[in-house]
C-alpha cells in the first residue's frame, strides 16, 4: 500500500518521481524544516520534505503537489526573519539547499547561480575574477541567492549600490502547475514582452519556485575609507544622516543605538564606547581624492549634528573592524533572549522622528527594543527582545511590533524594506497598500496559482 499523508496524498508516487533520498517523511528528519529564524509558535508539520538537486526535481515535486492539492513551502537556508519559510500542516517543504552551482562569465560580467548557493559563495566566486556582487544582507554568509531574490534582499551597501532586483538579469522559475519558464537572460537591456522578470523578484515564493538566477556583476570598488562618530542619542545621529543626503553618497551608512552597542560589547567585546547614545559608521569608496572629500563631508555633518567624537581612517583593515562590529549586531541581540525582528523603511528625512517614536513604543509597551539601521536609506531594524517562555512579555512585544509598523506608515514609509511581508506582517499589509492594490495583487497571484498551493499564508 502506498504511503500517504493525512489527506491521502500518495507520497510513494513522489518518491518514485525523484532521486533516491530526495524525499524525507520521518518526523525526526522533517522537524528541522518546520521553522525558519522567526521560530513562529504555530509552525505546521510537513507531509514531506523534498531536497531538490535540480530544476527537474523541482518540477516533479511541484507537479505532484498540484495534482494532489498539497501546499508547497519553498525553502533555501531558512534564514527568513518574517516567517516566509515556515511550514504549514500537511505541506510539502521544497528545499533548494542542494542546488549550489555558481558559474562566472567575466566577459559579460554575469553569474549564473542555482538558488541554494550562498550569497557569500557568489561574492567569493566573483572576486576571483576581479568582480563584485554588491547585495549583502546581514545574513550574507548563510543566506541563499534564491531566498535573497524571493525577498528582494538588501543590506549594508544598498545606500549606494541598490538591492537584489537591481542585479537580477534572468530567472528560471517553476510555476504552480510544474511548468518551467525562463525570464530575461544575460543582456542588460531587454524590453521584449511584459516585465515578468521583475514580478518574480520579491514574490516570497507565492508565484513560483526559482531554480536559476542570472546576476549582474560589477568591478570591485576601491578600498573604502571609514568614518566613525559617537553621539549622545540616536536622534542626533539620525539628524547627521539627513544632513549628509544632500552632500555625499556614502557606500555605507549604518546606525547603532546604545542598546545595540551594549549588546555587541557584551557578546563580543570590540572596544566600542558603551557610554555613547548612538554610533554612526560611514564609508566612502569614491575614487581618488573624492574619497577624502566625501569622508570630510560626512564628518562635518556629524559635528554639526552634535557628535561627541568623530574618527576617520583610510586603513581598510581598521575600517573592517567597525564593519564587523556592525555585523555582530544580529547575533548579539539574539543572545539577549527571544526576538521579534522588525524591518521598516521610512523616507530619510523622517529618520529622526521614527527613531524617537520607536523609543516611545518601547517605553509604552515595556519592551526592550534595540535599533540598528541601514541609516543611509532609512531602513530601520528594531529588534523586540523578551524572555523566552514569558507569555505576557511576548504579548507586549507583539503589541509593540504592530505599533512600530504603524509608525512606519505614519512616517510615509513601508512595513518592510528587505525582509518581506512573510507571515508576521501580513495583517498590516492592507493598511499600506489599500483595497484596490490588495485586490490587484490577489488577482495576479490567483492567475499564476489558481489552486493557492504556493506558500499559503504568506503576504495574504
Amino acid at each position: 500500500m502506498a504511503s500517504a499523508g493525512t489527506d491521502g496524498a500518495p507520497v510513494d508516487a513522489l518518491r518514485a518521481a525523484l532521486p533516491p533520498g530526495a524525499v524525507l517523511t520521518d518526523p525526526a528528519s522533517t522537524e528541522a524544516y518546520r521553522h525558519d529564524w522567526t521560530r513562529l509558535p504555530d509552525a505546521g508539520f510537513p507531509l514531506a520534505v523534498v531536497r531538490a538537486g535540480s530544476a527537474e526535481d523541482v518540477r516533479a515535486a511541484v507537479a505532484w503537489a498540484a495534482e494532489h492539492r498539497v501546499p508547497v513551502v519553498p525553502r533555501g537556508a531558512g534564514t527568513s526573519l518574517a516567517g516566509g519559510a515556515t511550514a504549514v500542516d500537511g505541506c510539502l517543504v521544497l528545499s533548494t539547499e542542494r542546488m549550489t552551482g555558481v558559474e562566472i562569465d567575466p566577459a559579460t560580467r554575469t553569474a549564473v547561480v542555482e538558488p541554494g548557493a550562498l550569497n557569500a559563495a557568489v561574492k567569493d566566486a566573483a572576486a576571483a575574477h576581479g568582480l563584485w556582487y554588491p547585495p549583502d544582507p546581514g545574513s550574507f554568509r548563510i543566506s541563499t541567492i534564491g531566498g535573497n531574490v524571493a525577498t528582494d534582499a538588501g543590506g549594508i551597501c544598498c545606500v549606494k549600490y541598490g538591492v537584489t532586483r537591481d542585479y537580477v538579469l534572468g530567472l528560471d522559475v517553476v510555476l504552480a502547475d510544474g511548468r518551467l519558464v525562463s525570464l530575461g537572460g544575460r543582456t542588460v537591456k531587454d524590453v521584449a514582452g511584459l516585465p515578468l522578470l521583475e514580478l518574480f523578484v520579491g514574490n516570497e515564493g507565492t508565484l513560483g519556485v526559482i531554480t536559476r538566477v542570472v546576476l549582474r556583476l560589477i568591478p570591485l570598488p576601491s578600498p573604502a575609507a571609514t568614518l566613525v562618530a559617537y553621539f549622545d542619542g540616536p536622534r542626533d545621529a539620525a539628524r547627521a544622516v539627513v544632513a549628509m543626503g544632500a552632500r555625499v553618497r556614502p557606500s555605507m551608512l549604518e546606525l547603532m543605538d546604545s542598546a545595540v552597542i551594549d549588546a555587541v560589547e557584551a557578546f563580543s567585546p570590540m572596544g566600542l564606547d558603551r557610554d555613547a547614545g548612538a554610533l554612526l559608521i560611514g564609508q566612502s569608496d569614491a575614487p581618488g581624492a573624492a574619497r577624502s572629500v566625501e569622508v570630510a563631508g560626512m564628518a562635518e555633518c556629524c559635528e554639526q549634528a552634535g557628535a561627541r567624537s568623530v574618527f576617520a581612517t583610510d586603513d581598510p583593515a581598521e575600517g573592517d573592524l567597525f564593519l564587523e562590529a556592525r555585523r555582530a549586531a544580529g547575533p548579539a541581540i539574539s543572545a539577549r533572549g527571544s526576538v521579534l525582528a522588525e524591518d521598516i523603511c521610512v523616507p530619510v528625512d523622517q529618520l529622526p522622528t521614527a527613531m524617537e517614536r520607536i523609543e516611545a513604543v518601547a517605553r509604552e509597551h515595556r519592551t526592550e527594543i534595540p535599533v540598528v539601521a541601514h541609516a543611509g536609506d532609512g531602513n530601520l531594524h528594531p529588534a523586540l527582545v523578551f524572555p523566552p517562555g514569558d507569555a505576557d512579555a511576548r504579548r507586549r512585544a507583539e503589541e509593540a511590533f504592530a505599533a512600530i509598523l504603524r509608525v512606519a506608515l505614519e512616517c510615509g514609509g513601508t512595513i518592510t524594506g528587505e525582509h518581506g511581508v512573510g507571515r508576521t506582517k501580513r495583517a498590516a499589509l492592507p493598511a499600506q497598500l489599500g483595497e484596490d492594490v490588495m485586490e490587484l495583487g490577489q488577482r495576479v497571484r490567483g492567475a499564476l496559482d489558481p489552486l493557492g498551493i504556493l506558500n499559503p499564508g504568506v503576504l495574504w
